[in-house]
Parts: structure tokens; C-alpha cells; sequence
């Protein structure tokens, strides 16, 4: 009766992916009433901070991998991430994202716990902390939670083993197993526990996106971002003959992905993710509308976005900090949501699962 069960779910997950543009029209207004009716109306802000693009990490999709020799690598000084982590406490956002490329030397490890005790000793409790720094030792993960950090994203990509050792360098820095283990010792350590994967990147099935909302389910996140595979210049999956139409496709599919976990797992957070407007000026509130909670405002100083491209196109990095607010509450007036100022907009079902 179980494998029935998961084989109905997997049919109506797949029908969710595959349908057409007026069905799809049709199931948003069901997705946009559950979407209210267990995470509520609100969207919560996170402020963005790109900590450091330096990365051991040489993954094929990616625009800061180790291999690309074309980026001017940096690491933000402490009062620079400071100031950040000030003008999203002045902007009411609530919360901050401190997201870097992967690293785990002592060095940059001492550098973050210093970061996470500036932030507990300045704000207390008053700001919420989501790190997304990868794989991490037990040690250092229960350091972090203690110093404050209380969310953790770490995206597996694909949880098709098969795929992920197609998307990456076959070696013991981006081994599949280790990923995983990751994710199961932040739930151990008492982390909110997020995850995500890439849409439409190379040799990936819909049979595959599938599985990884599956996947999301049987692991039991509290958060998700995913977005779709745009493909950067300076990776080996770049591909000079996309067109505009394969980007489309890509985001179209993203939007039903966000819509099909909404269904599947009602009262998680859900990310909108930036690299939606990268290929549609109103991608974030479209993810909105079609069942994302969270959004990222970047509060990264200015002078260093440009050197954080994990794909070509990123939006927004000509813009200083507090340019977002405003606009971004525009924008989300347009699909009938308001913002959770000063709020955590932690994941309902992190406390519903506690």
C-alpha cells in the first residue's frame, strides 16, 4: 500500500511538472489558497551577504568554481559584513543570509564563528541567521549553532546520485554520500535544515525533478531553494548554442517545481530564487504567486557583486543595499503580499515537526 501511495503522489507530482499553461493557470489559484492557508500571506526578507566567492570546490555548472580563473577572487572583511548585516537590521528584514563559496581550513571556520559572535553580541536574538557555507565537519556545525546561526541551506543539486557525479569532478571534495550525511547532521544538531536543487541542467529528466521532490518530502526539509540552470561562459557545462526559448522552458519548469512542493509539502519555506530574474524581470514574484515565501534582498556591498556569479545575468548588482526595499515592496503589492518586517519567518513546519 505504500509503494502505491508514493506511486500516486509520484503521477500527480509528474502532472504538476508536465501540465499545460492553462492548467497550470487553473492549479495556481489552489496552490495560492494553500500557500495562505499554512504559511499565511507574508513573505519574509532575507538579506543576502556573498561572504567570499573563494572556493576549493570545481563543480561543472558553476561561475565561482575553483577552475575559473577569470574571477577576481575576495573575502569580505569583518566590518564590511558587519555593515551589511547593520543595513538589513535598519531595513527591518528580520533575518540574513551569510552564503560563500565552500571552504572548511581552520582559517575561514575562525573567520565565521568570529562573524557569528560580532552578530550575537551587536543584535542578540534580534536577527535571524541562515548560513550557506557546504559541507562542514560535526564540530564546526555545532560551533555555528551555538554561536547563533539557527538555518542552514546546503543544496544537494540533484539527489540522483548518477547525475551529481555527472555534475561534478570525480573526487573525495564533492563526493554525493558526504553531501548527504551533511544534511542529516544539521538535522541532528537542531538546525532549521534547508536544501535545493537545479532545474533543467544537462542529462536531468523530469522523472528526475520528480525524485527530487520526493526527495525533499523523505528527508523532511524546512526549507527549500531551487532555481533554474542558466549556464555561465567560464564552466565546462556552458553551452553557446542555448536560446532564449531553452531559458524559458527553465523557468516555466521552476515555477511549476515551486508550485508542486507547495502541494507536496504545504507549510514549508520556500525561496524565491534570484536566478528566476535573471531570465524574467518579475521571476521573484512569479515564484511568489506561484508559492514561494522567502526572498533574498542583497546586501552585499556593491562593489563586490559582480565577482559573486554563480551564473551570467545576475540582477541587481549595480544597485546599492537599501535600493531594494522599496522596490521590492512594490513588486510584491503587485501579487497581493506584503512584507514580514522584523519577523523571522521561521519554517512552520521546523516547530510542527519539533
Amino acid at each position: 500500500m505504500e509503494d502505491l501511495h508514493r506511486a500516486n503522489i509520484k503521477r500527480s507530482l509528474y502532472d504538476c511538472l508536465t501540465m499545460n499553461a492553462e492548467q497550470y493557470s487553473q492549479f495556481l489559484s489552489e496552490i495560492e489558497k494553500l500557500a495562505s492557508l499554512n504559511v499565511g500571506d507574508k513573505v519574509y526578507f532575507r538579506g543576502l551577504i556573498e561572504l567570499s566567492n573563494i572556493c576549493v570546490k570545481n563543480c561543472y555548472y558553476c561561475g565561482i568554481r575553483r577552475g575559473n580563473t577569470n574571477v577576481h577572487r575576495y573575502q569580505l572583511p569583518i566590518e564590511d559584513v558587519m555593515s551589511a548585516v547593520e543595513i538589513s537590521f535598519q531595513q527591518h528584514y528580520g533575518s540574513i543570509v551569510i552564503q560563500a563559496g565552500e571552504r572548511s581550513d581552520s582559517v575561514f571556520v575562525d573567520y565565521i564563528s568570529k562573524i557569528l559572535r560580532a552578530v550575537k553580541h551587536k543584535y542578540g536574538g534580534q536577527i535571524g541567521i541562515t548560513l550557506s557555507l557546504g559541507e562542514q565537519s560535526r564540530e564546526t556545525l555545532k560551533e555555528w549553532f551555538e554561536l547563533g546561526a539557527h538555518r542552514y541551506l546546503l543544496r544537494i543539486e540533484t539527489s540522483n546520485k548518477e547525475l551529481y557525479q555527472k555534475w561534478h569532478p570525480n573526487n573525495s571534495l564533492h563526493d554525493y554520500d558526504k553531501r548527504l550525511e551533511t544534511l542529516h547532521l544539521l538535522r541532528e544538531l537542531g538546525y532549521q535544515v534547508g536544501t535545493g536543487v537545479l532545474i533543467g541542467g544537462p542529462f536531468q529528466t523530469v522523472d528526475n525533478l520528480v525524485d527530487d521532490l520526493l526527495f525533499f518530502k523523505e528527508i523532511d526539509v524546512d526549507m527549500v531553494g531551487m532555481g533554474p540552470f542558466i549556464s555561465h561562459p567560464n564552466t565546462p557545462f556552458y553551452n553557446k548554442l542555448e536560446t532564449n526559448a531553452d531559458l524559458r522552458s527553465r523557468y516555466d519548469l521552476a515555477l511549476r517545481m515551486i508550485s508542486a512542493l507547495r502541494w507536496l509539502m504545504p507549510n514549508i519555506n520556500i525561496a524565491a530564487a534570484t536566478s528566476l530574474q535573471a531570465i524574467d524581470p518579475m521571476g521573484r514574484e512569479m515564484a511568489v504567486k506561484a508559492g514561494a515565501n522567502i526572498i533574498m534582498p542583497n546586501v552585499t556591498p556593491q562593489t563586490s557583486r559582480v565577482d559573486y556569479q554563480l551564473y551570467p545575468n545576475k540582477p541587481c548588482i549595480d544597485e546599492e543595499a537599501w535600493e531594494c526595499k522599496g522596490c521590492l515592496d512594490a513588486r510584491l503589492s503587485m501579487v497581493d503580499r506584503c512584507v514580514g518586517y522584523d519577523e523571522l519567518g521561521d519554517s512552520p513546519h521546523f516547530f510542527e515537526r519539533l
